[in-house]
């Protein structure tokens, strides 16, 4: 089941496990449930310290991860690979008696959560956004007893998911009812469940010399330049990482042939930790103030941080094409990440809006998987590189449509279709079809910094060293007016701006 490359990286994490633990597996006749038993099989021959037995649970095939003679509430139905192993690997080290990475203050919101709560996340192994989940809910259940957690790969459970009309992924229930949809963060859930962080723990915080604010390819580049320069670095992040969690296939990290976006963000907020960087992780800001000679970085939890500079790196989103039905539909056939969601639609007629890079990717991934792939793009031309082009006109059941202004997305329940007009005869038509996934480019996260810096069309203007036009307030990445939008840009304009903030505190 496994490679020889995972097996190797799987023997050195086993080695750090603190305690016996117990693979429980509810087995049946069907391939699924091999294929199960020889996945745990050859990972419990991994260790000593990793046994398996045959027991019954709710779903079959399923297991679960325990403690010698107690359930850890964690059980994964299906088997656990792709982007989903990272989530197996750090459920074996937590329940064994690893701490979590994660802040105290975390930690003890979840310890105080009362009542039981039965979690069940259906997921897609190619989905970028479910291990946070999967990951959160996990450690959920391993620091508190009265939380239960189960993750459902969707290929292996398609009539449960089916039945339960699951557009997106990861979608998470809880005790029974639809509980949320989409990408969250532990302090996204915590939130949901009614517990807040406590601020004062935050009022103590001595005043910041460098504190950014992102998690991104910027922000942590930023901090890690910060920090070298022997200065009191702090981040806040709502999720390590930022947009390219949602990325699978990086090629143009220089130096770096291949690597894929949650890896890279796992070695962005491990590099990081290595630095005295106070992270603080699961927390969003909703404004700053200049004040003489300190900035007031206010958080939506009611604390309030100082900090003698500031680097914003808030990263940007999806853009909305802003037409009826694209928010009513949103996770009920209307997504943005095909690597997540493009599972869901296997055999159906899908639409793609948008001709740039992002969309033909997006329509040639779902071309191995849609039925019918049609492409809608605005201008007379699509905008996408030659060699995706290319590739796109050679696959049979995929069309593209130019000139086409989207209208309206339709359906009832759920999307049932796509009406667009075309520019050149000012026809309107429908297509019937399940999903339709939006490609058109990123907007940045800026709002709540309206009135703070000067900004254009919502990107943040800076000049050569990453200032704003407030002293002491620097931006990087792309939240800013950056020509271009790459990682790599990012990470140089993450270290311009710490420099940056580094000379203005040596000078003022």
């Amino acid at each position: 089941m496994l490679d020889a490359e995972i097996k190797t990286q799987l023997e050195q994490y086993l080695q750090l496990l603190e305690n016996d633990i117990v693979l429980k597996v509810s087995a049946g006749s069907d391939k699924v449930s091999q294929d199960m038993l020889a996945f745990v099989d050859e990972v419990a021959g991994m260790s000593p310290k990793i046994k398996m037995e045959k027991t019954t649970l709710e779903r079959t095939p399923s297991f679960s991860v325990d403690r010698v003679g107690e359930d850890s509430g964690i059980v994964f139905a299906g088997i656990p690979l792709g982007h989903e192993f990272s989530s197996f690997v750090l459920a074996l080290l937590q329940v064994s008696g690893r701490p979590p990475k994660v802040e105290q203050s975390i930690i003890d919101q979840i310890k105080n959560l009362d009542g039981e709560y039965h979690f069940e996340t259906y997921v897609s192994l190619s989905c970028t956004n479910c291990p946070d989940v999967v990951q959160a809910l996990n450690m959920m259940s391993v620091l508190n007893p009265g939380i239960k957690h189960t993750m459902i790969e969707g290929k292996a459970y398609q009539e449960e998911v089916e039945s339960k009309d699951i557009l997106a992924v990861p979608t998470v229930y809880l005790n029974g009812e639809f509980f949320e949809s989409g990408r969250m963060t532990i302090g996204d859930i915590l939130k949901k469940l009614g517990s807040e962080s406590d601020p004062s723990e935050f009022n103590k915080k001595e005043p910041f010399d460098v504190l950014i604010i992102g998690g991104g390819p910027a922000g942590a580049t930023a901090a890690i330049y910060a920090a070298r320069k022997g200065v009191r670095t702090g981040i806040i992040a709502d999720r390590f990482g930022g947009q390219i969690l949602d990325t699978t296939t990086i090629e143009n990290f220089i130096s770096v042939k291949q690597t894929d976006g949650e890896k890279l963000a796992s070695q962005l907020e491990a590099h990081v930790r290595d630095y005295p960087v106070d992270v603080m992780d699961s927390q969003t800001v909703k404004r700053i103030e200049k004040k003489d000679d300190m900035i007031d970085i206010f958080l939506e939890n009611g604390a309030v941080l100082k900090s003698k500079t500031v680097i914003i790196a808030t990263g940007a989103r999806w853009r909305n094409v802003g037409v009826p039905g694209e928010e009513k539909f949103r996770n009920k056939g209307v997504a943005n990440c095909t690597h997540c969601d493009a599972p869901l639609f296997a055999g159906k007629d899908v639409a793609v809006i948008g001709g740039g890079n992002s969309g033909i990717e997006s329509a040639i991934d779902l071309a191995g998987i849609a039925n019918h792939v049609t492409v809608l793009e605005f201008m007379p031309e699509l905008k996408a590189d030659e060699v995706l082009q290319k590739r796109l006109n050679s696959l049979p059941n995929v069309t593209v449509i130019t000139n086409a202004q989207t209208k309206e997305i339709t359906g009832t329940d759920k999307v049932d279709g796509i009406k667009y007009v075309d520019r050149e005869t000012g026809e309107e038509h429908h297509i019937k079809l399940q999903g339709v996934f939006v490609q058109i480019g990123l907007v940045p996260n800026t709002e709540w910094l309206e009135g703070t810096v000067e900004m254009d069309r919502g990107q943040i203007i800076v000049d050569a060293k990453g200032a704003t036009n407030v002293p002491g307030i620097f931006a990087a990445g792309d939240c800013t007016n950056s020509a271009y939008k790459q990682i790599i840009i990012s990470m140089g304009s993450g270290a311009t701006a710490a420099l940056g903030a580094f000379d203005y505190l040596i000078r003022n």
